[in-house]
């Protein structure tokens, strides 16, 4: 089973942008679709993006589209967020996780991810 670990958050004022990393180990990496999520006090763990295993297919939540990219280095084991044109909105913990897929699948539902990070915090000031 692979284990993911998230890195690159931290406090950014609005219209700036981030990328957060997304290191896997112990696990085939290629073998795996990676995702990212977010969770602001009080709210639902939602979905911001989602990778295929090859990285030829992704998907964005409406609300991201057009801001964030997902995107992998399967040489490397990771998965980058960039973010881009950041709001106070998204502010909250990003999570990265895992689940092992079929090729070109791109998995939005988290109860399908069965690895996930620690989280790292993303703080947008207005």
């Amino acid at each position: 089973q692979v284990q993911v670990v998230e890195s690159g958050g931290g406090l950014v004022q609005a219209g700036g942008a981030l990328r957060l990393s997304c290191a896997a180990t112990g696990g085939t990496f290629s073998r795996y679709g990676m995702g990212w999520f977010r969770q602001a006090p009080g709210k639902e763990r939602e979905f911001v993006a989602g990778i295929s295993r090859s990285g030829g297919n992704t998907r964005n939540a409406d609300s991201v589209s057009g801001r964030f990219t997902i995107s992998r280095d399967n040489a490397k084991n990771t998965v980058y967020l960039q973010m881009n044109n950041l709001k106070p909105e998204d502010t909250a913990v990003y999570y990265c996780a895992a689940a092992m897929t079929v090729p070109g699948v791109v998995l939005s539902q988290a109860y399908l991810y069965s690895n996930w990070g620690q989280g790292t915090q993303v703080t947008v000031s207005s």
